[in-house]
């Protein structure tokens, strides 16, 4: 009577081929010759490695003040990203404080339901179920996040995880790459991660929010992030992004008082 179930030998041989895949198209990924293209080939890499439905990548200079979206997947990627950065809080920016990777396994119940509920509620309504934040830079200074979105409850597994952290590493090698290549100018000239000149080739232009914050804090005396804080709490309550909201405000069709 011959026994069908796989043997661990077999089990091993499949990942291990899964792995020597991974790291042939992490390998084209990196390779890619235009470097501005790089990062998205990176993210594209978890999507279709990780079986994940969909990634963003936002970089940041660790601040509430410059932080913008350099590519995202679709338009639900891009959509919890502008989310994450109009409320100020998720696991987007929980990853930024931290400097570490944050798991969220499930958005509609338990702890991390709690712990965003704003962000989870419009991550729901989405279809989105769990959300994998990992860290871009190194221990001493984050840059980023790379963020990844699951219609499906549950964690990634271990190999997914190492994956990722992968990848991550990988994208931070490229957007300092893509950033010394735009500037044209040598590394000694560089001021630390080079954050401001990042944001050049970003998806979402923060111009306006950054103009509107200096209106506020013009008008009512405030520091930036007080003022930010300020062009946040109205874009939430009238229901808009905080682009437009800012642009409200540049255009005076709004003016936010004591």
């Amino acid at each position: 009577m011959s026994d069908d179930r796989p043997r661990d030998d077999d089990h091993g041989e499949q990942e291990a081929g899964d792995l020597a895949r991974f790291a042939a198209a992490l390998r084209a990924a990196v390779e890619e010759p235009d470097p501005q293209r790089r990062p998205a080939a990176l993210c594209e890499l978890c999507t279709e490695a990780l079986d994940l439905s969909g990634a963003s990548i936002t970089v940041s200079d660790g601040t509430d003040g410059v932080r913008a979206t350099w590519w995202s997947s679709g338009p639900v990627a891009g959509r919890l990203a502008e989310a994450q950065y109009n409320l100020g809080d998720g696991p987007c920016r929980t990853a930024l404080t931290l400097n570490a990777p944050v798991l969220v396994a499930d958005l509609a119940q338990g702890a991390d339901a709690r712990r965003w509920p704003i962000f989870a509620q419009q991550a729901m309504e989405l279809g989105v179920r769990a959300v994998f934040s990992l860290p871009l830079g190194s221990a001493a200074s984050v840059i980023g996040t790379l963020d990844l979105y699951s219609k499906k409850a549950g964690l990634l597994s271990g190999r997914d995880l190492r994956c990722g952290l992968l990848i991550a590493d990988a994208i931070t090698l490229a957007l300092i790459e893509t950033h010394v290549r735009s500037r044209e100018t040598q590394q000694e000239d560089l001021d630390h991660w080079g954050f401001t000149s990042w944001l050049e080739g970003a998806e979402v232009d923060n111009t306006e929010i950054h103009q509107a914050t200096g209106v506020i804090m013009y008008n009512l005396g405030l520091d930036a992030q007080q003022a930010l804080a300020r062009l946040r709490a109205h874009a939430f309550s009238h229901g808009q992004s905080l682009s437009q909201a800012a642009r409200d405000v540049i255009l005076r069709r709004v003016v936010l008082d004591e």
